[in-house]
């Protein structure tokens, strides 16, 4: 059995599957230290930095230079709260050019939601297997063993949460209908396989932030059958019933939540997914792009393709930016000028593109590769404010 809450949890969040394997999973040898890489979760490696952040696209390494798998080319770019109390999170970027040969990866502390934005993955879990391509999500929750094989040189970003697991959020007086539907989520194709590996198979483990490898003489994707509600699973973001305003104003962003993790304090999440789709913009008498704030929250913005309403140029698939708690954001000084010019009439915003947030009511510390070692820092994502001018007349009307 695979258990992903307590077994005295309510009904309604007990998370369990059994698995029927040719071998059980204990038959290993004994873990050991294994290359940390750019994984961390020392959130005290440089001092903190209350700047908006921006990123320019993450460089992904040449397979003629270095083959990277997705293990190896994790990287840790920022994160809050404590592992060992289960209580935080993690953003990752991922950049590989090889698939993982004879070696899986499980996260003893955590779920893992992957965005994929170059390249497609075909991951192969103890569930089965399942391919997820740009525009598509994958959650592969806490000690769920994987293995991940790419096609061409891959990048994308992971949302890690510590304790808790993703769920719909409610949806309140919308009713049943709307946001991310159930029916839309897909478990993986059925597959195993009965594999023995003479020259050993790597099991490599994520525990209480450090990473440590153990071998095994099969494969451990030998799970003939399953039955049970705790299984990895994925999302095709173009399946998003979008809600917006109608007449005028704007309604918050979290009308875009794909899915959620909670905290213990009711309407406040550890980590929300949210997605900016294709969708029409029709409010009367209101300045249309994403308005300018300050956030108790903190908010990490990537890219999977095309150009983000607020920010047209600079904002690059690949990239990402930082807004943290209660530093100031919004949209640049181009996209404010045209928009209030603009005449509004029914149009298509976002054709083509597709911007998410990672959203956290936690304080998030940027790592030393975050902020020096990616080399990907922009450092003049500041200058694309600093055209913005007063426009107010104290006698009009």
């Amino acid at each position: 059995q695979l258990s992903g809450s307590a077994f005295t949890c309510p009904r309604s969040t007990n998370k369990r599957s059994w698995l029927f394997r040719i071998l059980p999973s204990v038959s290993h040898k004994p873990f050991e230290s294994f290359d940390q890489g750019h994984v961390t979760h020392n959130w005290d490696e440089v001092d903190p930095d209350p700047n908006q952040l921006r990123w320019k696209p993450f460089e992904i390494p040449k397979a003629s230079q270095k083959k990277t798998d997705f293990v190896s080319g994790l990287h840790t770019l920022c994160g809050a709260g404590d592992i060992r109390s289960n209580n935080g999170l993690a953003i990752h970027i991922f950049l590989c050019n090889t698939s993982m040969v004879n070696r899986c990866f499980y996260n003893s502390d955590g779920d893992f939601l992957i965005v994929p934005q170059k390249g497609k993955l075909l991951i192969y879990t103890e569930f089965g297997k399942m391919l997820v391509q740009p525009n598509e999500i994958c959650v592969i929750q806490r000690g769920m063993r994987f293995s991940i094989d790419v096609f061409e040189e891959t990048r994308g970003y992971v949302l890690e949460v510590y304790g808790v697991h993703f769920e719909l959020p409610d949806l309140g007086p919308i009713g049943a209908n709307g946001l991310a539907n159930p029916r839309d989520f897909l478990i993986p194709v059925a597959w195993y396989e009965d594999r023995q590996v003479p020259g050993g198979y790597t099991v490599i483990n994520k525990y209480q932030g450090k990473l440590f490898a153990a071998k095994q003489d099969t494969s451990p994707f030998n799970v003939v059958a399953w039955h049970g509600n705790y299984t990895p699973y994925k999302y095709n973001l173009e399946n998003f019933m979008v809600i917006n305003a109608v007449a005028f104003d704007h309604a918050d962003p979290s009308i875009f939540t794909v899915l959620t993790a909670k905290s213990l304090r009711p309407g406040v999440a550890i980590a929300d997914f949210v997605i900016f789709p294709p969708r029409w913009g029709v409010a009367d008498k209101t300045f249309r792009p994403p308005y300018y704030h300050r956030n108790c929250m903190s908010e990490f913005m990537g890219l999977i393709k095309g150009h983000y309403e607020a920010k047209q140029g600079g904002f690059l698939p690949g990239g990402g930016s930082l807004h943290s708690a209660m530093t100031p954001h919004g949209p640049d000084a181009d996209c404010f000028e045209k928009a209030s010019k603009a005449k509004l009439e029914p149009e298509r915003i976002a054709d083509g593109t597709m911007a998410f947030m990672f959203e956290s009511s936690l304080s998030m510390a940027v790592t030393k590769w975050g902020l020096k070692t990616s080399n990907s820092l922009d450092e003049n994502y500041y200058k694309c404010w600093e055209p913005l001018k007063s426009h107010f007349t104290s006698n009009s009307r």
